[in-house]
C-alpha cells in the first residue's frame, strides 16, 4: 500500500471512529441542545469519512469494519458513569490533532482536506463552548454587569489520577531517600506507613477545605443570581434571551422563552444557575466526600511501594519497590495516552521518566546525608 493510501486509511479510520463517539456521546447527553451539537458534528465526521471511502475505492483498497476502536469505547464507557463533561478536554485534543492534520494536508494543496480542517475548527469551537458551559460572547457580555461569575470545577477523572500519582511517587521517593541514608529496614517501613498516613490526611484536609469554601462561593453565587431574579428581572431575561440566541433560537423565540421562564422564579434561578454559571444547584458539591475520596486514592497510591518492605531488605526491596512505581505509574501515563489519542507509550515513558528523576534526587540526597551523619 502507498504511503498516501495509508494516510487516507488512517483518515477513515479516525473519521469512523469521531463519528461513533460522537453519536454515543449525543445518546448519553441529557441536554438536548448540547445533544443535537453532538449529532450534528457526527454527521459531518461521517461526511468527511465518506471522502476518504471515495479515494481509497478509487485506488482499489479494501476497506476496514466500520466499527469504533477501543478508545473510543473506554471514552463512552467513562462518559456513562462520569457524564460527557468529563471526557471532553479528550475530545477537544483530539480535534485538535484532526485540525493540524488536515489543514498540513491543505497547504500541499489537498483542498477536500482543507475543507474538512476547517469544519474540524468549527467542532473545536462548539466543543470549547460546552465545556465552559456557553459561548464566549455570551458569557463576556454577562460578564460586564455580573462579574461575580466565576468558573466551575475540575473534571473527576483528572483529580483520581492527581490523588493516586501524587500519593505514590511522593511515598515512593519518601521509602527511596530513607532508604538511601542507610537506616534499618523497620525505620524505613514505619516512615513509609507514616508517610501514608500523614500525606493521605494532608490531602483530604486540604481537599476538605477547598470544596467546602467552594461550595460556600457557589451557593453564594446562586444566592445572587436568585436576588437578581427578585430586583432585576427584566435584565435577566436579556441575559437569558442572548443564551438562548447563542444557542440558534431566533431573537423572537428567545426572548419569548425567556419570558416564559421568568414567570416562574424558581424555575428561572435554576435555569440561570445552570446556563449562566454552568453549575447544578442540586450538586454543588460534598466536602466530606471529596476528602473521603482524596484520602482513599492517594493511600492507595501510597501504599503500593511500601509493600515490598513488608517483605524485603535492603536494595532488594528498593529495587522492587521501584519497579511497582514504575509499572504502575506507566501504566496510567499509557491509560491517559490512550484515552487522550496520543501514543501511550510516549505518555508512560514521560510519567516513568520524571518518577526516575524525582527518586534518584531523593535517594542521592539520602546517602549524601547518611554518609554526613554516620
Amino acid at each position: 500500500m502507498e504511503p498516501r493510501t495509508d494516510l487516507w486509511l488512517q483518515n477513515l479510520l479516525d473519521e469512523r471512529d469521531g463519528a461513533a463517539l460522537y453519536e454515543g456521546l449525543a445518546k448519553l447527553e441529557k441536554d438536548q441542545v448540547r445533544a443535537a451539537s453532538f449529532r450534528e458534528i457526527a454527521v459531518a465526521e461521517r461526511r468527511h469519512g465518506e471522502v476518504w471511502v471515495r479515494r481509497l475505492q478509487k485506488a482499489g483498497v479494501e476497506l476496514p469494519p466500520d466499527r469504533p476502536s477501543s478508545r473510543v469505547r473506554a471514552l463512552l464507557w467513562l462518559a456513562h458513569r462520569l457524564g460527557t463533561a468529563a471526557v471532553l478536554p479528550m475530545v477537544v485534543d483530539a480535534e485538535n490533532r484532526d485540525a493540524d492534520k488536515y489543514l498540513s494536508m491543505g497547504r500541499g494543496g489537498d483542498t477536500e482536506a482543507a475543507a474538512i480542517a476547517a469544519e474540524e475548527h468549527e467542532h473545536r469551537a462548539v466543543l470549547q463552548g460546552m465545556g465552559q458551559g456557553q459561548s464566549q460572547e455570551a458569557r463576556g457580555l454577562i460578564a460586564q454587569r455580573e462579574r461575580w461569575h466565576r468558573a466551575g470545577r475540575a473534571g473527576s477523572i483528572r483529580a483520581a489520577i492527581f490523588g493516586m500519582n501524587d500519593g505514590l511517587l511522593s511515598n515512593f521517593s519518601l521509602v527511596v531517600g530513607v532508604a538511601g541514608a542507610g537506616v534499618s529496614p523497620g525505620n524505613v517501613l514505619i516512615t513509609g506507613l507514616a508517610g501514608i498516613l500523614a500525606g493521605a490526611s494532608s490531602m483530604a484536609v486540604g481537599e476538605y477545605t477547598s470544596v467546602a469554601s467552594q461550595r460556600d462561593l457557589l451557593a453564594r453565587q446562586v444566592e445572587l443570581e436568585r436576588r437578581e431574579v427578585e430586583e432585576a428581572p427584566e435584565e435577566e431575561a436579556a441575559e437569558l434571551a442572548l443564551i438562548f440566541k447563542q444557542k440558534g433560537l431566533s431573537t423572537e423565540q428567545a426572548s419569548r422563552t425567556a419570558a416564559e421562564i421568568l414567570k416562574n422564579p424558581v424555575h428561572a434561578v435554576d435555569t440561570l444557575v445552570r446556563e449562566e454559571l454552568g453549575l447544578d444547584p442540586e450538586d454543588l458539591g460534598s466536602p466530606m466526600g471529596a476528602a473521603l475520596s482524596s484520602f482513599v486514592t492517594f493511600a492507595v497510591g501510597a501504599t503500593l511501594p511500601v509493600i515490598p518492605f513488608l517483605f524485603l531488605h535492603g536494595a532488594r526491596a528498593v529495587a522492587v519497590s521501584a519497579a511497582l512505581a514504575f509499572l504502575v505509574l506507566g501504566g496510567v501515563g499509557g491509560l491517559v495516552g490512550f484515552l487522550a489519542g496520543t501514543s501511550p507509550w510516549k505518555g508512560g515513558a514521560r510519567m516513568v521518566g520524571l518518577a526516575a528523576l524525582a527518586a534518584a534526587v531523593t535517594f542521592g540526597v539520602g546517602r549524601l546525608l547518611g554518609v554526613a551523619v554516620g
